[in-house]
């Protein structure tokens, strides 16, 4: 990431990063003019924060008192401001073992995955507790269908687009095609999760799978 925040200021542009969820998993690279991170992934509730690097000057898009710096006008709110620091610390604390069995969890979901025919998106620089894959000839919706009744929890895309059928706009950016994109599947593990949900959850995907790749 350091080498990507290089290249971006050499060529005068402000590099933002979406660390919404990566606080519990992982440290944030250093560098960027914009972090933000959501409260509510780190156990925080709802609301979220917002670091801006010294210089960088924002419009505000809600008006009023000087609050903020400016920047947005209005109370603070104090109390998610302490629990959100307050997340941030706790986070920090085992983050590295957390993580590594986050990876070891997600590893094998991917594994179970390739075996029914899936193909991951995506690169290793990812969230240690994702595995994302995309189905040819199938829609994700049906994927999820399938799991849900199976047990597993799982979405077709991210929580931001939920309820929209349109194909994610990011996997098309990414170069899958139409159908490939219509098909994606994702899944994560949490910081409760457990050896054996895994194991379940991976002889559940091959149950929901296997059957039908076999009449094919």
């Amino acid at each position: 990431m350091a080498d990507v925040i290089e290249r971006a200021h050499d060529l005068g542009a402000l590099v933002h990063i979406d660390a919404c969820a990566g606080p519990r998993w992982t440290a944030i690279p250093a560098g960027a003019d914009l972090v933000s991170i959501s409260g509510y992934k780190l156990g925080a509730g709802h609301g979220g924060l917002l670091l801006v690097k010294d210089g960088v000057k924002l419009d505000p898009l809600l008006f009023g008192g000087p609050q903020e710096w400016g920047r947005r006008g209005g109370r603070e709110d104090v109390a998610g401001a302490v629990a959100v620091s307050t997340a941030l610390v706790i986070c920090k604390r085992g983050r590295e073992d957390r993580g590594e069995a986050a990876a070891a969890q997600s590893r094998a979901l991917r594994l179970a995955l390739l075996e029914v025919g899936g193909m991951l998106t995506g690169s290793d620089r990812r969230l240690p507790n994702f595995a994302t894959c995309t189905f040819a000839h199938r829609r994700g919706e049906d994927l999820v269908m399938a799991l849900d009744l199976a047990g597993v929890a799982a979405s077709s895309g991210s929580a931001c687009a939920s309820g929209s059928l349109d194909p994610s706009h990011v996997l098309l950016a990414m170069g899958l095609s139409l159908e490939q994109a219509q098909g994606s599947l994702r899944l994560t593990t949490g910081y409760s999760t457990t050896e054996d949900e895994i194991f379940r959850a991976c002889a559940l995907i091959r149950s929901v799978f296997e059957p039908r790749q076999h009449h094919a």
